[in-house]
């Protein structure tokens, strides 16, 4: 089920995320913000994903796919994580903030799947898990990319999970759905 973000709670979570990494690439003091500051919904725990593009390119995207505590601390702590921990990519620059545009996913639950003619292209993103080894990508990477099922599978297992190409074929695959929105810049 996925949650129902209003306009103003959109607003809220980029500005949110916006302040955030600002602060952390300055290094200048944060200020907590009061959960009373936040609609029901930003206070309701789930997952969330922070992508950071510059120009039109990735720049980080880090996330976390269980809602450990709410929505709007998920937000912050992967946006400090898409800046500054991304092992992809250096830390952001403070110069390189005025092309940064974020990006922000805000994930249903995981839904184990028992054929992979569940997933639908675009709509659902993907968990493949075998042991200690797992790979996500989210539902608009399908889309981006241009890739078939199989392709889908094949490169989230291969190059997110570590394991064969094929690998998803003996491994437990989930699917999500997510609410995505971004920053008009």
């Amino acid at each position: 089920m996925e949650l129902e973000l209003t306009t103003q709670d959109r607003e809220d979570l980029l500005a949110l995320a916006r302040r955030t990494i600002e602060s952390k690439v300055h290094y200048t003091p944060y200020q907590q913000p009061n959960s009373d500051d936040f609609s029901d919904t930003l206070r309701s725990r789930c997952g969330a994903f922070v992508t950071l593009h510059e120009n039109g390119r990735l720049r980080g995207c880090i996330g976390h796919l269980i809602g450990d505590y709410p929505l709007y601390k998920m937000v912050e702590e992967m946006a400090i994580s898409a800046a500054m921990h991304d092992p992809r990519f250096y830390p952001v620059a403070p110069e390189e903030l005025a092309n940064i545009t974020i990006e922000i996913s805000v994930l249903s639950p995981m839904h184990k799947i028992a054929d992979i003619s569940e997933i639908v292209l675009g709509e659902h993103g993907i968990l493949i898990q075998q042991g200690h080894n797992s790979g996500v990508f989210l539902p608009q990477v399908a889309t981006e990319t241009g890739w078939t099922l199989e392709e889908f599978l094949g490169h989230c297992s291969q190059d997110k999970a570590g394991l064969p190409w094929d690998g998803y074929k003996m491994a437990d695959v989930y699917i999500f759905t997510a609410v995505i929105f971004a920053e008009k810049r």
